[in-house]
C-alpha cells in the first residue's frame, strides 16, 4: 500500500466520449487502489452522460489495452475507446494489444 488515498492519472477520451466531457484530456484523482474502472465511474460521475457506452467501451492503460481491473498507480494514463468501426490494422490510436500471457 502506498499510503496514498487517491492516485493521479491522465484519462484520455476519444470520439463521442470526448464530445460529452468536452476535452480528450483530463487529470483526475482516483480513489487508491485505483483500477481503469474506478476512473470511468469518476467519469460517470461528472459526465453522466457516458454511463451508456460502458457496455460497448474499450479501455488501455499507459497505451496498452487492458481490462477494466487493471491497477492505476501514480502518473499513468487511461484510455477509454469507443468502438472502432471500418477496416484496416490497429485503431490508429497509439494504443498497443497487451500480450496474451498478460491477460
Amino acid at each position: 500500500m502506498t499510503g496514498r488515498a487517491t492516485v493521479r492519472v491522465t484519462i484520455r477520451l476519444f470520439a463521442r466520449l470526448r464530445e460529452i466531457a468536452g476535452s480528450g484530456e483530463l487529470a483526475r484523482e482516483v480513489p487508491n487502489p485505483a483500477d481503469a474502472q474506478a476512473a470511468w465511474e469518476a467519469l460517470t460521475q461528472e459526465f453522466p452522460a457516458l454511463e451508456q457506452y460502458r457496455p460497448v467501451i474499450s479501455c488501455a492503460v499507459n497505451e496498452q489495452y487492458a481490462k477494466f481491473d487493471t491497477p492505476l498507480t501514480e502518473g499513468d494514463e487511461v484510455a477509454f475507446l469507443p468502438p472502432v468501426s471500418g477496416g484496416g490494422g490497429g485503431s490508429g490510436l497509439g494504443i498497443r494489444d497487451r500480450d496474451s500471457d498478460r491477460d
